[in-house]
């Protein structure tokens, strides 16, 4: 019975990665606790690389890798709202 009670999370599993120049770059400090609340989901699994090699992308938007496909957007806010709506 002990399964009957337990708290089970029936989000689809998020794979995020971010490139840590680009993170650098875009992350508001003012954007930063609503970014760990996200990502300290148990649906959400994540990951930062030095460098994903999408420099010319890295320079313009804020982006991150989700399940393997690029997300972007003009700043790290539009950034996290997207992410959340995946």
């Amino acid at each position: 019975m002990k399964w009957l009670f337990s708290k089970t999370d029936k989000r689809k599993k998020l794979t995020i990665e971010f490139c840590e120049n680009n993170l650098d770059r875009f992350l508001k400090e003012d954007d930063l606790p609503l970014f760990k609340d996200f990502l300290n989901q148990a649906h959400v699994i994540y990951k930062e690389y030095d460098c994903q090699s999408h420099c010319k992308l890295c320079k313009k938007n804020a982006y991150a890798i989700v399940d393997g496909e690029l997300v972007a957007e003009a700043s790290s806010k539009e950034l996290l709202n997207r992410l959340k709506e995946i």
